[in-house]
């Protein structure tokens, strides 16, 4: 392709929900105002999550959160507390949730085809009494995401079906793709740093930064 913009029909509100159809009664009951024991016990099992924010432009972004499971912590039915972790410092999910408040979760369960999403409204947190239960190796967040919880409920497995996500033969070599410094390289090409620099950059900010 050239790059250039495809340029394509934008469907209408009216034509999508024709073509789409609409949900049963049982999909839309399913749908909880707040966490129940099952939503508990799936994020208890859970290491991995995506949070997707929206900034005031309305610009969205998703981000992956990853830690032992459990790592998110529920304080009650309605509120969740997820640790910030060290990462890039570009701040994007804080910035947006400062912005809007809005956040959206999906818990994933290595090895459960089934997901459980929630929804609702994002503060930032440096209270030490929520951010103390959080430690991992001994060092403590500077920063949590607390969520209000508007919406939970368990998503359904077909597209882990389709994609045969937890299916190890599909799993994909590494060294099919090139390393993250070969893509940093290609895309910034900084004047003074190589692809094996940058490798090798990011290997000790991994072992040394996770926390």
């Amino acid at each position: 392709m050239d790059g250039s913009k495809v340029a394509h029909k934008a469907l209408s509100t009216a034509e999508v929900r024709e073509i789409v159809g609409d949900p049963i009664e049982l999909v839309q009951l399913k749908v909880r105002p707040s966490l129940d024991k099952h939503c508990r016990a799936f994020i208890a099992r859970s290491p991995f999550l995506s949070l997707g924010t929206v900034d005031a432009n309305g610009q969205a972004d998703v981000s992956p959160r990853g830690d032992p499971a459990g790592f998110v912590h529920v304080l009650d039915d309605h509120t969740l507390a997820v640790p910030e972790r060290p990462g890039n410092k570009l701040a994007d999910s804080l910035s947006n949730i400062l912005d809007t408040g809005s956040v959206g979760l999906l818990f994933m369960v290595p090895g459960v085809e089934e997901t459980l999403r929630v929804n609702g409204d994002g503060t930032i947190t440096d209270d030490p009494a929520v951010l103390e239960t959080m430690a991992v190796k001994g060092k403590t967040p500077k920063l949590a995401i607390l969520v209000d919880v508007q919406e939970a409920f368990i998503h359904c497995a077909k597209a882990f079906r389709r994609s045969e996500l937890w299916n190890p033969d599909g799993y994909v070599d590494p060294k099919e793709l090139p390393s993250i410094g070969q893509v940093i390289r290609d895309q910034v090409k900084p004047p003074d740093l190589d692809t094996d620099d940058i490798d090798e950059f990011a290997n000790e900010d991994y072992r040394t930064n996770m926390y």
